[in-house]
């Protein structure tokens, strides 16, 4: 019975992480649906590369460091083997259970394996890095992205990790609560966006001299939409996943509630979005629809479990009209996000994680120490790595470059040759 146990919830970890995996494709349509269409080869070049870069990074450092200990140093360097042996058959305890436990081949979390835990954190990394690449789409060069995202991956993101998932929170005192990631992965990628936005400036054309915004269309509504449907589908195994088993009765039944909430939450952000936006403009924008889905998802993701289904449709919504008002007061205030990135995942990841404080019961005071935290870290350190990526190399592309796009300049192949 224990190796059913064993076997099944390993097998539900990476099924999971494979469905987390899949919101990959969901980010690369939806941010080629939504950028020019001359951007349009080189944003899926850098989707492709950041997942890449993810998953090397995490195996060489990441893993290690984000459960290591109190020491950074400590876990970057002697644990370092711990996750180069990933690769490696292990043949540790399977009926080992318990949260953190050391045993022979790794640590151990719930009834599944060492390896299955690794791939099921690490698309979590990678889904961080995307955040990045949608909102600085149109105009940062690629080299100095994949620079970035080295650093994001390996030692960024998994120092900020560390406090939630790795026990720093707790060793320090602090009350914080985050089931699947609102802060630690949304809040995180966006805050990380934020400052390599503050450094490179909006598009060419995207304001008029007076400031006003520009309206700069996405080539393509319906690939945009199938992206934010493969982001939904795939949200299914980012929260259901992180209830970590399946083999009892009572995680059965807890997964299946997360799934409820997550696709009720859902589906009260876009009805939020799309008469938010009705309702100012006199029409419902699609983009504004997309982004309300995506909102409704990660206010729900910091606690799916807790709230009934329908005060998970109310966080949705709340969710969905904050990302609305978020958008468009970051335009007006001069941060080009094409897609919508920092709203969607960090002002409404925000709410996420301290909505939990009504819904699950967190302590506000240490959800919002949690928020600054995560926020301020992530934004400083990513400001001044990018800032010393900029010195070496420029990170932004040339008038001439933008003009062409950077389908030419960036990857030498057109998406759409035939469109000129």
């Amino acid at each position: 019975m224990e190796e059913i146990k064993f076997a099944l919830d390993t097998f539900y970890a990476v099924m999971a992480g494979a469905l987390v995996m899949w919101m990959a494709a969901g980010f690369t349509m939806l941010e080629a649906g939504m950028v020019q269409k001359k951007d349009v080869s080189e944003i899926v070049t850098k989707n492709l590369g950041l997942y890449s870069i993810a998953c090397i990074m995490y195996l060489i450092c990441g893993f290690a460091l984000m459960y290591s200990g109190s020491s950074y140093f400590s876990g970057l360097f002697p644990n370092l083997g711990t996750s180069w042996s990933l690769s490696m058959a292990t043949e540790a305890d399977p009926m080992m259970y318990q949260s953190g436990g050391s045993v022979e081949g790794g640590d151990f979390v719930g009834y599944y394996s060492h390896q299955a835990d690794f791939f099921f954190q690490v698309v979590f990394v990678a889904t961080a890095m995307s955040i990045v690449s949608g909102a600085v789409a149109g105009r940062m060069k690629m080299l100095p992205f994949f620079l970035f995202a080295i650093v994001l991956t390996g030692f960024i993101y998994p120092t900020q990790g560390y406090w939630n998932w790795g026990g720093g929170f707790e060793e320090l005192g602090i009350a914080y609560s985050d089931y699947a990631g609102s802060g630690t992965v949304h809040l995180c990628g966006a805050a990380a966006a934020l400052a390599v936005v503050t450094v490179l400036g909006p598009r060419n054309g995207k304001y008029a001299y007076d400031g006003t915004p520009n309206l700069m269309p996405g080539s393509n509504i319906p690939m945009a939409a199938l992206g934010a449907w493969i982001l939904w589908l795939g949200w299914f195994g980012f929260n259901g996943g992180s209830e970590l088993k399946v083999s009892e009765v009572s995680s059965a039944t807890a997964v299946s509630q997360v799934f409820l909430n997550t696709n009720l939450a859902a589906a009260g952000g876009v009805l939020a979005a799309m008469f938010m936006s009705l309702a100012v403009t006199g029409k419902m924008d699609v983009t504004m629809a997309i982004n309300g889905a995506i909102a409704g998802l990660v206010s729900i993701t910091a606690d799916p479990l807790s709230p009934s289904a329908g005060t998970a449709v109310i966080v949705g919504a709340i969710g969905g009209a904050i990302v609305y008002a978020s958008i468009v007061f970051l335009e007006k205030a001069g941060i080009d996000d094409p897609v919508g990135a920092i709203s969607a995942h960090g002002t409404v990841g925000i709410w996420g994680v301290l909505v939990v404080s009504l819904t699950g019961g967190a302590s506000f005071g240490g959800q919002l120490i949690g928020v600054l935290m995560i926020a301020g870290f992530t934004y400083l350190a990513s400001l001044g790595t990018i800032l010393l990526i900029n010195k070496a190399m420029p990170i932004r592309a040339s008038d001439a470059e933008q003009e062409a796009g950077l389908d030419i300049s960036e990857v030498g192949i057109e998406a759409y040759p035939e469109f000129k």
